[in-house]
């Protein structure tokens, strides 16, 4: 395939062992087993601006490959084409493309998640059913369709729409992973942008029972001194909030 062809032509290998390193796919690492060629995101988003018209029969070989980089490479591929493509048939048939990708285990870092759920997440903002859908992903055994739940409300936020990323953000706040934590509390801090007074309620309700992370996270925006009054909050174990 060109695709794959021109990637590996801006390949460097001395970065493939780095960036193995900073994505932890070391054994038991959350990205055990991933394999990189070294291409910066820069070429790699070169590569899909010109095949952004590549068939779908063809993009799912590229987001199925074993090749990080060519993930990420078919990922923006999809992106490129929903913001370029306005039609809600066509739309609907990148989401749903999208989302068969995601629960066949091929959106499975937090690079790929963040880089396109963002994007695509645009569709769900016209779905009725968004909350049932979000919620559900939210609550799956798997690590990046629980991500995914939470960045899927960065489009919503876009849109000066707050509630799913409160719906969300509660339904995760007793999640054990960092990276879950870390996207909650990014997360609530891009509402924070858009609405103080409800980051602030947020976490007046919920601040001694948030993981660590997800607090320093949502309050990076706040003046210093306030910072300091919301880190100062004794932690509550999350067990004894039901208790």
């Amino acid at each position: 395939m060109s695709l794959v062809k021109d990637l590996h032509a801006l390949a460097r290998k001395g970065r493939s062992a780095d960036l193995a390193r900073f994505y932890k796919t070391a054994p038991g690492e959350y990205g055990e087993g991933d394999l990189f060629i070294g291409v910066i995101v820069p070429d790699t988003r070169l590569v899909a601006k010109k095949y952004i018209d590549l068939p779908f029969a063809e993009l799912a070989k590229v987001i199925a490959s074993p090749i990080h980089e060519e993930r990420l490479c078919g990922l923006i591929i999809l992106t490129l084409r929903y913001k370029r493509d306005k039609d809600e048939q066509t739309r609907k048939k990148i989401f749903t493309f999208y989302m068969k990708m995601l629960r066949a285990g091929h959106v499975n870092n937090w690079d790929l998640v963040d880089v396109s759920a963002p994007i695509i997440g645009d569709y769900l903002i016209s779905d009725p059913g968004h909350i049932e859908l979000l919620e559900k992903l939210s609550r799956s055994k798997n690590l990046w369709q629980r991500r995914t739940a939470m960045i899927f409300t960065f489009a919503f936020l876009r849109k000066d729409i707050t509630g799913p990323t409160v719906v969300i953000a509660e339904n995760l706040l007793e999640d054990s992973h960092d990276l879950i934590h870390k996207a909650v509390g990014w997360m609530l801090r891009e509402m924070g942008k858009r609405d103080p007074y409800l980051l602030k309620s947020f976490l007046k309700e919920n601040a001694p029972y948030m993981p660590r992370t997800a607090l320093r996270y949502s309050i990076e925006r706040l003046p210093e001194s306030e910072r300091k009054r919301w880190l100062a909050i004794k932690p509550i174990d999350r067990n004894d909030r039901r208790s």
